[in-house]
């Protein structure tokens, strides 16, 4: 069978991440002459791209690979491809606990990845675990977000040392792509229709201090801004203490960089911050937010917080509770601690029960359920810039994302269509003057 001939099906679970490794694996693929399809039914070989970050994730992958699996008994699926996390974390079990799968390659093995379909297809198992902290960073992309939207991975891995988390012994050390690159990587996604550049990486606001030598994500998003017209550049994945006064005053004076930072600061609490090796204290937390707040006074901030973390008092969690009710984040997102091996929090003494966790998490999310509502009818009668998504047929509405939401995982704004209007294309902006609110959507009328 020809290469043309031969279907390439993916799955890419996890982060965004994550995403842009299938991106590149799926562009090197099409470049040897094989054919990508979205429907994995019509595959000859998938190739799932796995996270291992939580346990939940790592359910989610076993899962995935389990259903793709059964295309191999009912369909004319040839053989499953596993990469990303879970293989890099369990090379040596995925084979033995996973007869199903065929070939298995490594976070540092990207640029192997036709080597392990060819393998396949020749019915032979195959697996290769390159250097994770020397491997590829970027490359050519076929880009599966819709084309009014991209991700742009600035760096890889994760020197942090948070005693919770298996990142960088998955990932390796953090490493920073060079400028020029990421910019000449900006004006090719701008060339293909994008309108709004979602910078990230496991750490993004450490970027450049590996090769720069000091944190240059501020440089970066200039540079952008000069070597492109994108018109919104949002940033996720900021830590709290690598807020640079530089930074700050981008996000005041560039337009362009959409009022929107993502800053995961999982506990407020000083001795739960210790435990987690996290980088800085409840003070230093506190006076990040103040700073931001006080120079770009409508900036929308996302948090993560995470709870139950071994050894999280009642006192500690309340005092989570009440930071999260004076602080009023505009956006938030909980997690229950995951007890993950091969990390220092695996044998802390004191692990929290597991209903207890799950208890507190309902707290949390109940109390920023409130806030949003609040904060979202305070929007009512305002006018918001949408970029707009798609079309719902069966309830006649618009639906987009403001400044104030990234996607994926944020606020939607609904808006109804003009009568005797055009039909609004997907990537198009619109001015959406909000009139009514449903738990965390907003809902509206254009504004001409």
């Amino acid at each position: 069978m020809e290469k043309n001939q031969i279907k390439i099906g993916f799955v890419s679970l996890g982060c965004s991440k994550n995403l842009l490794d299938t991106e590149v694996m799926l562009a090197r693929l099409a470049s040897a002459g094989y054919s990508i399809t979205p429907d994995e039914t019509e595959a000859d070989v998938v190739i799932i791209n796995t996270c291992a970050f939580i346990e939940s994730a790592k359910k989610e992958s076993i899962d995935n690979i389990l259903d793709i699996a059964w295309l191999k008994e009912h369909e004319h699926l040839k053989g499953i491809v596993v990469a990303g996390c879970l293989s890099e974390r369990y090379r040596d079990s995925i084979f033995e606990e996973m007869p199903e799968v065929d070939a298995i390659i490594g976070v540092g093995s990207v640029d192997r990845i036709e080597e392990a379909v060819e393998s396949v297809l020749e019915n032979k198992k195959y697996s290769h675990f390159g250097d994770k902290n020397s491997c590829m960073l970027g490359g050519e992309r076929i880009v599966t977000t819709p084309e009014y939207t991209a991700y742009l991975k600035v760096g890889e891995g994760c020197d942090n040392k948070c005693t919770y988390c298996a990142i960088p012994a998955i990932r390796g050390k953090f490493r920073s792509r060079p400028i020029e690159d990421l910019v000449a990587e900006a004006k090719e996604l701008e060339s293909l229709g994008v309108k709004e550049l979602n910078i990230i990486a496991q750490d993004t606001s450490r970027y450049g201090l590996d090769l720069y030598k000091e944190y240059s994500l501020a440089r970066l998003v200039r540079e952008i801004c000069e070597g492109t017209s994108i018109p919104w550049i949002r940033l996720l994945y900021c830590y709290p203490d690598k807020i640079t006064d530089e930074l700050v005053e981008e996000f005041r004076t560039n337009d362009r960089l959409v009022k929107y930072i993502d800053l995961p600061i999982q506990h407020i609490s000083d001795t739960v911050l210790k435990r987690m090796n996290r980088h800085g204290d409840g003070k230093m937390i506190r006076d990040t937010i103040s700073r931001l707040r006080k120079a770009v006074p409508d900036i929308v901030i996302r948090t993560t917080v995470m709870v139950g973390f071994p050894g999280e008092t009642e006192e500690e969690f309340s005092e989570l509770c009440e930071f999260v009710k004076e602080t009023k984040f505009d956006r938030l997102g909980a997690f229950t601690y995951s007890r993950e091996e091969d990390t220092p929090a695996y044998d802390m003494p004191d692990q929290v029960d597991e209903q207890v966790k799950q208890e507190r998490y309902d707290i949390i999310m109940r109390e920023q359920l409130h806030i949003t509502e609040e904060k979202n009818r305070e929007l009512i009668g305002k006018t918001v810039k949408v970029i707009c998504e798609a079309y719902d047929p069966a309830a006649e509405v618009y639906y987009g994302r403001g400044t104030a939401d990234a996607p994926d995982i944020d606020t939607k704004v609904y808006f109804r269509p003009e009568i005797g209007k055009k039909r609004i294309k997907p990537g198009e902006f619109v001015d959406v003057k909000i009139d009514d609110v449903v738990d965390y959507d907003l809902i509206g009328n254009i504004v001409r």
